[in-house]
């Protein structure tokens, strides 16, 4: 089968944006940015960059994310190729886009209020220039998947956490309430959790002090490579 290029059909442009996960311990959220220059300058827009003709789309958005949060460490994962012809205004542009995850802690948050981008809740996402908000949605519809076959938390949790936080953000991944008590005895039996010496209070008004864990990082790799069928009910 032949296949031939014409100089026209080399006059596309590539970009590559990351929709960017941080957990704060009660609220899932994705980070924003906002536009400068034309087209759509002042809209909101998913953290984006282009891709030269030399360079390679997850080198690309690696460097971005190494950019925005000064660390190059947090895991991504491509979502998809976004090529309809008239998704840019000036002209032919294929996004290939990633998602990441990261903990958002407050150095972090606060490194980021002095620059022009800034946290939002998920479920509070605001119009977005291009097809931004399309490639949200299609990165949730991937972190739903990727929560009931692959554990996550490695990388939006901290070290050491509490049951509460870690089924709060599982919620927050599949949109929805989990019965506590189905969640914790899934999440236990997986083995992927180990229990630590240490105690927090997680409130003022907390009765007793909550039991931190943290993940058994042997078998957290086991279950992100095999998988495993994890419902909640």
């Amino acid at each position: 089968m032949r296949v031939n290029f014409s100089n026209e059909d080399f006059k596309v442009g590539l970009a590559t944006s990351v929709v960017l996960y941080g957990f704060d311990g009660d609220d899932l959220k994705i980070l924003i940015a906002e536009k400068v220059g034309e087209p759509y300058s002042g809209a909101k827009i998913l953290p984006s960059t282009v891709v030269h003709i030399d360079e390679d789309p997850e080198d690309v958005a690696i460097e971005l994310m190494r950019r925005i949060t000064g660390s190059a460490d947090w895991p991504i994962e491509i979502l998809n190729a976004f090529a309809e012809v008239y998704r840019n205004p000036s002209g032919r542009v294929v996004n290939v886009a990633y998602y990441g995850t990261l903990q958002l802690n407050e150095a972090l948050s606060e490194d980021l209020l002095r620059s022009e981008y800034k946290w939002v809740n998920v479920n509070d996402i605001p119009p977005l220039a291009f097809d931004h908000n399309k490639i949200v949605d299609y990165s949730r519809e991937r972190l739903k998947r990727r929560v009931k076959r692959r554990p996550i938390g490695f990388s939006l949790l901290p070290k050491e956490f509490t049951m509460n936080q870690i089924q709060r953000l599982y919620e927050c991944a599949l949109g929805r309430d989990l019965d506590k008590r189905n969640f914790r005895r899934k999440l236990l039996k997986s083995e992927l959790l180990l229990e630590t010496d240490h105690f927090v209070r997680s409130s003022a008004k907390a009765r007793r002090p909550s039991a931190l864990y943290k993940f058994d990082e042997k078998k957290y790799r086991s279950l992100t490579l095999r998988g495993y069928d994890f419902v909640y009910q």
